[in-house]
């Protein structure tokens, strides 16, 4: 007699089977469903009831897209295929099976409608206990555009190929033009020649003209803090009544430098230095994460590698949460932030930052960790009284909350669910696939939660 189990594929099943006893009770795509069917998806709704046959819920589609960003599924095709081979997304999808191309198409459809929901899902986190805004983390990484590096091409180099293709064009019109063109190679054809390097002269045209938009953009800033610069210098002259030492600051330069570059495959891509050395095309990806249950509160994409200008566009998204989420009282970001303007502009909003003015010791003494630092002179500048306040006991230990908070939740999403590059292009969209992400992990952080609570 065999010891071991039978295995038969071949007996039908005496009932019918049903998915909903295959998926355990506390499973991630069940809560998904629940909070999903909850969401206002009715402008969703009525704009996929067209006159067509019968289209799919916005429900279930939206279902599918943020339970495969919660694991890790980001490809259309893939969500597609899993809809016949995993029983959770067999069970998100209800027996349907929805083609790659319906996913993708909903996707980049309303992306711009996943602002509402985010926030919905975070009155939700709020009910139910899962959510508190006390103190706000903040922080950057970067993600990899849908582009290669390789595409980039400098306002420079630019120029240079333009002469190059230019003259090519010159001599194939003048070899066109010759009545012996015995010289021309077989299976040449000269027509073809001419329209690829017309159509790549073309194209050349459309990037220099988004780098030299690009620049006209940077010279108003960049002469703006000039002019504030000098008005800077002015008071300071006539205050000591005598000339201000140092180099004045030097005025900007108005059009592209030949260092100035643009992508042909995502023009608002940028290259960007990355962790560990190295530069890619890739965005500025920011998230602002409570440190009490880790949650992402807001969410946005920048061009900029500097994120001292992401400070005030996220306070001013943080004041357009609803108030019964009630108001954040600590800031907290790391050196690349700082800036008296920003700290000043959190105090306006009615937040305390907590800003590193610079990179501090990893190992700090002993005696530094538990004592508090002097007390400030009375002259003490922006930057010396952020300093003192982080070294200060309850400071430093408000500070520690960051590095435990919203870059467990970056490394999370990059290395567990393998989130490293978008699969849309340009800043608008990608600025919603990104708000796509935040969404699934705070729900994937949701169910965690109410899992341990309810255990």
């Amino acid at each position: 007699m065999s010891r071991f189990r039978p295995v038969d594929r071949h007996t039908s099943y005496l009932l019918l089977p049903s998915i909903e006893d295959w998926l355990p009770e506390n499973h991630l795509a069940r809560f998904i469903v629940e909070v999903v069917e909850g969401l206002d998806v009715s402008v969703m709704a009525k704009a996929c009831a067209g006159r067509g046959s019968a289209a799919y819920h916005p429900s279930m589609l939206l279902a599918l897209l943020i339970y495969g960003y919660a694991t890790g599924v980001f490809s259309s095709r893939k969500i597609e295929r899993a809809t016949h081979d995993s029983v959770a997304f067999r069970f998100i999808a209800a027996g349907a099976y929805p083609d790659h191309d319906t996913l993708a198409s909903f996707r980049r459809r309303f992306l711009d409608e996943l602002a509402g929901l985010f926030v919905q899902v975070l009155q939700m986190a709020q009910e139910m206990h899962l959510l508190s805004l006390g103190t706000i983390s903040l922080d950057g990484t970067r993600i990899h555009a849908n582009a290669s590096r390789h595409s980039a091409l400098s306002h420079g180099h630019i120029e240079q190929l333009e002469s190059q293709l230019k003259a090519e064009v010159r001599s194939l019109l003048d070899l066109a033009e010759q009545a012996d063109q015995s010289a021309m190679p077989d299976g040449m054809s000269l027509p073809e020649e001419i329209a690829r390097r017309e159509a790549r002269l073309a194209a050349m045209a459309e990037a220099k003209a988004k780098i030299e938009a690009r620049a006209k953009v940077r010279f108003a800033r960049e002469h703006t803090e000039y002019q504030a610069k000098l008005a800077q210098r002015e008071a300071k002259a006539a205050a000591r009544g005598k000339k201000p030492g140092g180099k004045p600051p030097k005025p900007p330069v108005a059009g592209p430098t030949a260092k100035d570059q643009v992508n042909l495959t995502d023009a608002d891509s940028c290259i960007m230095p990355v962790s560990g050395g190295g530069f890619e095309q890739a965005y500025n990806a920011q998230a602002a994460v409570d440190t009490t249950n880790m949650r992402v509160v807001a969410s946005a994409v920048t061009q900029a590698c500097n994120d001292k200008e992401q400070v005030v566009p996220m306070l001013a998204q943080l004041a357009e949460l609803p108030k019964a989420l009630g108001n954040p009282e600590h800031l907290l970001t790391d050196s690349g932030y700082y800036s008296a303007a920003n700290a000043s502009a959190c105090t306006a909003s009615g937040i305390e930052p907590l800003m590193a003015v610079k990179r501090e010791e990893h190992h700090p003494s002993p005696c530094a960790r538990f004592t508090e630092p002097p007390a400030l002179a009375a002259d003490a500048s922006p930057a010396q009284r952020m300093t003192h306040k982080l070294q200060t006991q309850a400071g430093r230990a408000l500070y520690a909350l960051r590095k435990q908070t919203v870059e467990p939740v970056f490394g999370i999403i990059k290395a567990v669910l393998g989130f490293r590059q978008f699969s849309l292009r340009g800043l608008d969209k990608v600025s919603g696939e990104w708000a796509l992400v935040c969404l699934a992990w705070n729900l994937k952080r949701m169910a965690v939660l109410r899992l341990q609570i309810g255990n």
